[in-house]
């Protein structure tokens, strides 16, 4: 089967200059790029100037449990996204011993979901790896083993550091699954087992990570009052294990924080002065988006999940609560400080009785409950397992800007699925392309999408995508320039954007003329060698 794509602006991912041509699909693969005119091709589409790019890679997604319930990923393929990298934040699905499915569910749940539907039995990364191969996703999946997973299976839930024994079982643990097929590691320094680490723990697993040229993947202790010694601490990591590091959604929160951004890439200059690779994924919006679980003090989660849960329904402890929220904790980040009750919003709940939660902030919950914001929060935490996802505003325009302009910057959406989502869930690929390379004029357009292709192929090291060129992949997405545009917004984001018409998946249609076409055919990509592949 040979399809001919013609008269497309080339954008290639190589950072080049854009040019008009052709491009040439027989099965899987491009086989031939720029002037074609050939006849002996089955199917020939028109582009009449159309912009052809590589497929853009997701490199912080949160699909982990939805590639199973609804493989088809309508909210990343509809915005062009052909390949996303799961398992981050250091807590995921896999692994995940027998006897830690219950409290582990509830932990997660407010990341990725909840769902009855599946098999929660599947213990490893290999086996949760195959259940993605048996849904036939709709887009090209790869899988970080999350640090949090590997603390579970080697030592529980509790709050302790570990013992030279277990340090060495979670190495273990890691080896296992990056011979399975883990493109490197992730951690989640905020979340629940992950932040009762210190940094020699982190370091034994990425020696183990670095035999195989995997990366570290990190949401850093901070990203507030003391972002800087979070980086210094990460950095250290890198140059100890001499791993890759990759920052997740990099960014500083709180206003009376912004003071420390140039000291933030003072030091990822002197950090690559060294030697240290260094690379980092934006969304291009001003808030974030999370579980609302995050905004309980640290101690509250020790034990994991139903821990939490007795904790929430102590009276006398809900009064310490309060006050560690309103007093701060040294080295915590406090999101009700930088964000404000009032720029906290609910996004998702599992249980019919609280959604009409969903959309309001915590004071305005407050209202509805006609309780305190404190209490009507803990009380809905409560009600609804820990399963609430939240959005913050916490940043700056200006600052989006400056680090879309920073060479190690990598596109993302980082969006939680559920209930009422993150706009960017939607659209923050297309929103980059609108606002931000046609309308801010902050990048060019192939500068944009070198960031979203070429550049997370290379950092990721997946192997014949991320461009368009003969005997790569055909994931290939098709939009107008002067058209495209994220559509979401935080009160009705649930939009597909506008201005993507084609997108290709391995050599298949799977978006025609802006419709989902029903194909799915996603590949699970693992590593390999140094390669990431199918």
């Amino acid at each position: 089967m040979k399809t001919l794509l013609k008269n497309g602006l080339i954008v290639d991912g190589n950072n080049t200059k854009p040019y008009i041509g052709n491009v040439l699909i027989e099965n899987d693969f491009i086989i031939a790029i720029g002037n074609i005119d050939i006849d002996d091709v089955d199917n020939i589409i028109e582009l009449n100037g159309l912009t052809v790019a590589p497929g853009f890679i997701d490199t912080h997604s949160h699909s982990d449990l939805e590639i199973l319930s609804q493989p088809e990923v309508l909210p990343k393929i509809m915005q062009g996204i052909t390949t996303e990298i799961l398992g981050q934040d250091g807590i995921s699905m896999a692994p995940l011993p027998t006897k830690y499915i219950n409290p582990w569910r509830k932990n997660l749940a407010g990341l990725d979901g909840e769902s009855d539907t599946i098999n929660w039995n599947y213990q490893t990364t290999k086996n949760y790896l195959k259940m993605i191969d048996d849904v036939k996703p709709g887009l090209n999946e790869c899988y970080l083993v999350p640090h949090g997973n590997i603390r579970m299976e080697a030592m529980g839930l509790d709050n302790r550091q570990p013992t030279d024994e277990e340090i060495q079982k979670m190495c273990d643990i890691t080896q296992r699954e990056m011979e399975n097929g883990a493109i490197g590691l992730s951690s989640g320094l905020i979340y629940m087992p992950c932040a009762y680490s210190k940094a020699d723990e982190i370091i034994a697993m990425c020696k183990v990570v670095a035999k195989y040229d995997g990366i570290f993947v990190v949401h850093q202790r901070s990203e507030a009052d003391t972002i800087i010694n979070s980086m210094k601490e990460i950095i250290d990591i890198g140059r100890k294990s001499r791993i890759k590091i990759h920052f997740s959604h990099f960014k500083v929160c709180g206003k009376k924080n912004w003071q420390y951004i140039d000291t933030m890439l003072h030091l990822i200059d002197e950090a690559e002065k060294e030697g240290i690779k260094i690379s980092f994924d934006q969304y291009p919006y001003v808030a974030g988006s999370t579980m609302l679980g995050v905004i309980l003090p640290p101690w509250v989660h020790d034990g994991g999940a139903n821990k939490v849960l007795e904790r929430l329904q102590d009276k006398t402890l809900r009064k310490k609560m309060i006050y560690d929220i309103e007093h701060g904790i040294d080295g915590w980040d406090n999101f009700i400080d930088f964000a404000g009750l009032d720029g906290i919003y609910i996004t998702s709940v599992k249980h019919k009785q609280n959604e009409n939660a969903v959309g309001l902030n915590l004071v305005e919950l407050g209202k509805l409950k006609n309780k305190n914001p404190y209490d009507a929060t803990f009380d809905l935490l409560l009600e609804e397992e820990n399963a609430v996802g939240m959005v913050d505003f916490y940043g700056s325009e200006e600052h989006v800007k400056q680090f879309l302009q920073r060479p190690e910057m990598n596109a993302c959406t980082d969006g939680l699925l559920s209930g009422k989502p993150h706009p960017r869930v939607y659209g923050a690929f297309p929103r980059i392309l609108g606002k931000y390379v046609r309308e801010e004029k902050t990048l060019k357009l192939e500068e944009a999408i070198y960031k979203m292709t070429k550049k997370p192929a290379d950092t990721f090291h997946i192997a014949k995508r991320g461009q368009l060129k003969a005997g790569y992949y055909a994931d290939i997405t098709i939009f107008d320039k002067d058209t495209i545009i994220d559509k979401g917004t935080f009160t009705n984001p649930v939009q597909y954007p506008e201005g993507i018409h084609y997108v290709f998946v391995n050599g298949q249609m799977i978006i025609e003329n802006k419709k989902h076409t029903g194909i799915r055919f996603g590949k699970v990509l693992r590593k390999q060698g140094i390669d990431v592949k199918a």
